[in-house]
């Protein structure tokens, strides 16, 4: 299973994850739901993250996902939710591509 799914980068993962869960939360009107999608793509990103750069970075970018999941809502109140939900999505999948590709250089 480890092979198929490192064809799918970490950052669309972890975008995906954070687009993902709000969307099911929403059309679902189950938050529990919606969190359990965004649980299971962080934790998905997370191990891609700590194949791809090692546990500090997996560490720090799993921070910034939970960040991003916490930022959104005040975020929210101020551009409305889906510009929120992706600019956050679209700040950890910068983030993730950054450190996993500055890993794969070495």
């Amino acid at each position: 299973m480890a092979q198929v799914v490192a064809k799918v980068p970490a950052a669309a993962v972890a975008a995906g994850g954070l687009v993902g869960g709000y969307g099911v939360a929403r059309w679902t009107g189950k938050r529990p739901l919606g969190g359990v999608a965004l649980a299971a793509a962080g934790a998905l990103a997370a191990y891609e993250w700590n194949c791809q750069a090692g546990p500090r970075a997996a560490a720090g970018l799993s921070v910034a996902y939970v960040a991003a999941f916490a930022g959104s809502h005040p975020l929210a109140k101020k551009v409305g939710a889906w510009p929120s939900v992706f600019a956050v999505a679209g700040g950890v999948a910068a983030a993730s591509w950054a450190i996993t590709r500055r890993a794969a250089q070495r």
